[in-house]
């Protein structure tokens, strides 16, 4: 019993660390280059209809990129991103910031969110993270 818990748990990590992969470029970051590594949604990804969230991103940067805006889009709308104001910046390996955001959609969607940054003198975009989410009534 013990030895398949342990198998299970090894499988998980594995499988863990080839989707982290696929997600995150490897390669070494550019001056000014900021990248996301993942964020964090509370409550699940349950979120309650009407009411905002913080959701909580990681990211690593070459120095101290200015981020101006994090824009989430939903898989039901992918052409029309809402952009948020970043908030609580922490700097560091990894750094960290925040958005709140509040689900607009009572079912269950993906949620893919960049961010806006400067880079020598001009508006850049980072890769995406995605996260499951679904919007429930109270």
């Amino acid at each position: 019993m013990k030895s398949v818990l342990i198998g299970v748990l090894m499988g998980g990590a594995v499988l863990l660390g080839i989707f982290s992969c696929a997600t995150v470029p490897t390669e070494p970051l550019g001056e000014g280059e900021l990248r996301l590594l993942g964020m964090q949604v509370p409550a699940s990804g349950n979120l309650v209809l009407g009411l905002s969230y913080n959701i909580y991103f990681t990211f690593e940067a070459d120095g101290k990129p200015e981020m101006s805006r994090a824009c989430c889009y939903w898989t039901s709308e992918p052409d029309r991103p809402y952009c948020y104001k970043v908030k609580s910046v922490i700097y560091g390996s990894p750094g960290n910031f925040s958005i709140d955001l509040s689900p607009p959609y009572p079912d269950q969607q993906r949620l893919k969110c960049y961010v806006d940054y400067v880079r020598d003198g001009k508006r850049r975009r980072t890769n995406a993270v995605t996260s499951l989410v679904t919007g429930v009534s109270e």
